[in-house]
């Protein structure tokens, strides 16, 4: 049995390959050029029909926003500066590709703006208590004067206050009056001092603390190896 070349273990009784024939007519490779007019005109055909696509979607998205401002209702009171949803301070039309949320949320910062007070807060307050806060600490801990002081009086920082408080002492309270029981089992209230001093930051005031903090040692290392 014949077993040279890639007929070795052919079944018996099948017929082997023939020989590649190499002549002019089958050299064994391409004898022609790559067709660059067909791949040209192919890339140009898929650009154009992404550009057509493109163009489409453009007005579509037009036509769309114009048929929801027409139907859009007439804004109100509290919409007064932002008539229609999705409107730019520029003027009042749709912004292009703007999200739901995002139109929603500028919705809702207009109307808390234009709501009058008091308002509901509309998370859970860690951003309006810090806020409290740090006007506290601007009133306590540095000189200020404001409308609701007589003239010429100021407000000095809590620490200058309590220097003072120390310098000068406080003048003599006057002597509480028992009051007399009127009632059966009733006692004179027992004022106790407070455990602490009223005030406590929030764990998301400290958490911003730290972060600032932090943020700061940072700059000052880095500015410290340049």
């Amino acid at each position: 049995m014949h077993t040279e070349g890639h007929d070795a273990g052919r079944p018996e009784g099948t017929t082997p390959h023939p020989p590649h024939q190499r002549d002019s007519e089958h050299p064994g490779y391409e004898v022609q050029d790559v067709n660059a007019g067909g791949i040209a005109t192919f890339l140009a055909g898929l650009f154009g029909t992404v550009l057509i696509f493109f163009v489409f979607c453009f007005f579509m998205g037009k036509a769309i926003n114009t048929m929801m401002v027409t139907h859009d209702e007439k804004p109100n009171k509290w919409q007064a500066d932002l008539s229609q949803p999705g409107a730019t301070p520029r003027g009042n039309k749709r912004e292009d590709l703007t999200s739901a949320a995002e139109m929603q949320q500028r919705q809702l910062q207009s109307m808390t703006q234009a709501f009058p007070t008091p308002r509901l807060e509309t998370d859970d307050g860690n951003q309006d208590v810090a806020d409290l806060h740090a006007r506290e600490d601007l009133l306590l801990d540095h000189y200020s004067s404001s409308t609701d002081l007589p003239q010429g009086a100021v407000r000095i920082p809590i620490d200058r206050a309590m220097q003072l408080v120390v310098q000068r002492g406080l003048g003599a309270a006057p002597a509480a009056q028992t009051p007399q029981a009127v009632m059966a089992g009733e006692s004179a209230p027992a004022v106790q001092a407070p455990l602490t001093d009223g005030f406590a930051r929030t764990g998301y005031e400290l958490e911003t603390i730290q972060a600032r903090n932090e943020k700061n040692d940072f700059n000052r290392a880095e500015a410290k190896k340049d």
